[in-house]
């Protein structure tokens, strides 16, 4: 099955089920679905940054959050997020590792996502799917907060929302408070 043709849950207004379409309609038609983001933390409590792949439809070669990605019809958010860090991180983890933040609402700026926000500190290697990461590393808070601030923009537009609201919320480990 190719990207275009994946299936996701349409969610109306309040993050309900109102039916199902294929990636390339929700997109093209800009319906609401949903989708997470885990910011992966090592033992110095900075963030790891994947720079997505330059063959990917969406910001390729941007920064963006250490795991991301849309929820498949029929799954739930943590079993996407557990998911998501299998493929594009290699980690393998249970639900429960994982922390829950705070959802953000469907808007422009999440192309009309609703987002659930993850964390999770952990000590092991990181082994980047070639199809989905280009390349990443590990940052500081500040150091986040100064490239955020540089033009061009570097970033995937969605993690912008998501950093900037786990930064106000100060939600960093406590060794990475920086």
């Amino acid at each position: 099955m190719q990207d275009s043709d994946e299936i996701f849950d349409v969610v109306n207004e309040a993050d309900e089920i109102v039916g199902r379409a294929t990636r390339a309609e929700v997109h093209a038609r800009k319906l609401r679905h949903r989708a997470l983001h885990v910011f992966v933390f090592d033992a110095n409590g900075r963030l790891f940054l994947q720079e997505r792949s330059h063959n990917k439809d969406s910001f390729p070669g941007r920064l963006d959050s250490s795991a991301s990605g849309h929820v498949h019809s029929g799954e739930s958010y943590e079993a996407g997020a557990v998911r998501e860090l299998s493929e594009e991180l290699g980690l393998e983890i249970l639900a429960e590792d994982l922390k829950r933040h705070f959802k953000i609402e469907a808007c422009s700026e999440t192309d009309w996502e609703f987002v659930w926000t993850y964390s999770l500190q952990t000590r092991a290697p990181l082994r980047l799917h070639p199809l989905e990461i280009e390349s990443g590393a590990f940052y500081l808070p500040g150091q986040i907060r100064a490239m955020l601030a540089q033009p061009p923009d570097k970033f995937a537009p969605s993690f912008r929302r998501v950093f900037q609201e786990f930064d106000r919320r100060k939600l960093w480990p406590r060794s990475g408070r920086h």
